[in-house]
Formats: C-alpha cells, sequence, structure tokens
C-alpha cells in the first residue's frame, strides 16, 4: 500500500509534508491557505517534485484538492513490452 511521502524531518523540520504520528498533515493550514495555481507550481517545481504520481495523488486528496491531480501527475510513459 503506498505511504504518504514522509520528509527528512532533521535535515528539514519546517518541512510543509510533515505528518504526525496518526499520519495527519501537521501543517494543514500551509496547504490550505495557497490557491490552486501556487499548489500546482509547488507541486511540479517546488518541495513536491520529489514525491511519486502516488504520493502526489494521495496529498492532494488529502488537503481537498483533488481537482488538481491531471495538472500536477505527469503521465508516465511506458516502454513497449517486447
Amino acid at each position: 500500500m503506498p505511504k504518504f511521502y514522509e520528509p527528512d524531518m532533521g535535515a528539514e523540520p519546517d518541512n510543509p509534508f510533515a505528518r504526525d504520528a496518526d499520519g495527519k498533515l501537521v501543517r494543514r493550514s500551509y496547504w490550505l491557505d495557497m490557491g490552486d495555481r501556487s499548489i500546482v507550481l509547488m507541486m511540479n517545481h517546488g518541495l513536491g517534485k520529489v514525491l511519486s504520481n502516488e504520493q502526489k495523488r494521495m496529498h492532494l486528496n488529502d488537503i481537498g484538492r483533488g481537482h488538481l491531480i491531471e495538472e500536477v501527475c505527469t503521465v508516465e510513459i511506458l516502454p513497449p513490452e517486447k
């Protein structure tokens, strides 16, 4: 089962992806105060660029921005099978 992105809290103690022991987003207001365009930029070019597509989907759904999934998640093109 996929898990939410877990940042290195030692290196980045203020990371907006931080979650508590119960898996709840610690800095939820950080995300809820952002507009859709800012979230798209953050996920594609900012801190979110290191997340997998599944982690991005999970995070966007968690913050109530599931409608941004198509703008944020890149299409993964698989090579042809031999």
